[in-house]
């Protein structure tokens, strides 16, 4: 018995030693997580560096490579970005691996933009379970595709008034990013890196996300329902409360305006209070800024929509079709008509022509002058 208990020492302490020389065995490398960046036409460079470059240092931060990416669209070769920038693409690949993400990028006239081929394959993947992100202008593609129908989608702030007019079965609103099933859209831009970030904080943990954070230095990593405006046309974190959810409420009843009563009893504070604020804060009556942000909603549903002009009117707020005209052409300097035919649909870089400060200054000076007028 005590030779067999000694024969069975023997082999354990063999075992132990086997053990300790035996090589380290490490578990085998995970591929990199595969990138599909689609480019329309006249995309925004910005975008795509907003979703590129977190991948980037999460690489250069890692021992092995994390995410890898291509460049492919659907008429293949040298693709020009809106800044004039030009990249090579591929075709749209056939074979897609199941963690694959497909990011498809448009800005200006991709609310136009219509490929059947690009349609087609966009439906493919998304029954073939693909995560599929919509890039600014491109959720207008997404929703013709019938990808975005009952779900939550968000675009470039500056079209959102003209996609839900389009869409009104998707359930769109401002903010950096959506989440919904295995269905991204992304506003663009900076927004873009609070998107990766997230995805990179899914993947790898919150260690490599702060890591990431540090090195674009970017901070706060901002959360998907952050607001893509903090201004309009002015500081509004410098504006008075009452002034800044006047603002808001404006913004929100573009189509049905309250009154200047209705909105400083929602406010919570008194019809002349909120005057004297306004005035001292934007330089003009809150019925004059009111006019300007239904004409700015009234010009982007005339560049984005195939509305007609009684009807962009009517959705900006205007019942008389007389008064829209006249206050479109004493804003802008031409007649609705004339401002759509002239939207440079082809020009390379197009420009957005004035800003929301512009007219405000521009409204500050008329009042002056009749002010002038009158005390003279």
């Amino acid at each position: 018995m005590s030779i067999i208990r000694h024969l069975g020492d023997m082999c354990g302490e063999y075992s132990h030693y086997c053990r300790l020389i035996a090589p380290v065995m490490t578990p085998p490398e995970t591929p990199p997580a595969r990138i599909i960046c689609v480019l329309l036409p006249r995309f925004n460079m910005m975008s795509l560096l907003g979703l590129l470059e977190p991948l980037r240092i999460a690489n250069y931060l890692s021992d092995t490579p994390l995410y890898d990416h291509v460049y492919v669209s659907a008429e293949e070769g040298m693709v020009t970005a809106s800044n004039g920038m030009r990249l090579e693409t591929g075709p749209l690949p056939d074979k897609l691996g199941r963690d694959d993400l497909v990011f498809v990028l448009g800005s200006w006239g991709a609310e136009h933009y219509a490929n059947a081929k690009l349609t087609g394959w966009l439906r493919r993947q998304e029954r073939a379970g693909l995560r599929l992100c919509a890039v600014e202008m491109a959720s207008y593609v997404f929703a013709r595709a019938g990808l975005l129908a009952g779900r939550r989608a968000t675009t470039h702030w500056s079209y959102l008034p003209g996609f839900q007019e389009l869409f009104p079965d998707v359930l769109a609103s401002e903010q950096l990013f959506t989440i919904d099933g295995r269905i991204l859209t992304c506003a663009g831009s900076t927004a873009g890196l609070d998107l990766m970030q997230h995805l990179i904080r899914q993947d790898h943990g919150d260690a490599l996300l702060a890591e990431v954070a540090d090195n674009i230095i970017h901070h706060p990593v901002r959360p998907e329902t952050a607001p893509q405006r903090q201004t309009f046309g002015q500081g509004l974190e410098k504006l008075p409360a009452g002034v800044r959810a006047a603002v808001t409420l404006m913004d929100a009843n573009l189509s049905d305006p309250m009154t200047v009563p209705e909105i400083a009893a929602e406010v919570g504070i008194s019809q002349r209070q909120l005057e004297r604020q306004f005035h001292r804060a934007m330089g003009c009556s809150v019925v004059q800024f009111g006019l300007v942000l239904r004409l700015q909603h009234a010009r982007v549903l005339l560049i984005s929509t195939d509305l007609g002009v009684r009807e962009i009117a009517a959705a900006s707020g205007f019942n008389s079709l007389s008064h829209f005209a006249y206050a479109f052409r004493n804003c802008f300097g031409r007649r609705p008509s004339e401002y759509r035919q002239a939207w440079p649909e082809q020009k390379e870089t197009p420009n957005w022509p004035g800003t929301l400060s512009k007219y405000l200054e521009t409204l500050q000076l008329n009042q002056r002058m009749r002010d002038e007028k009158s005390a003279g």
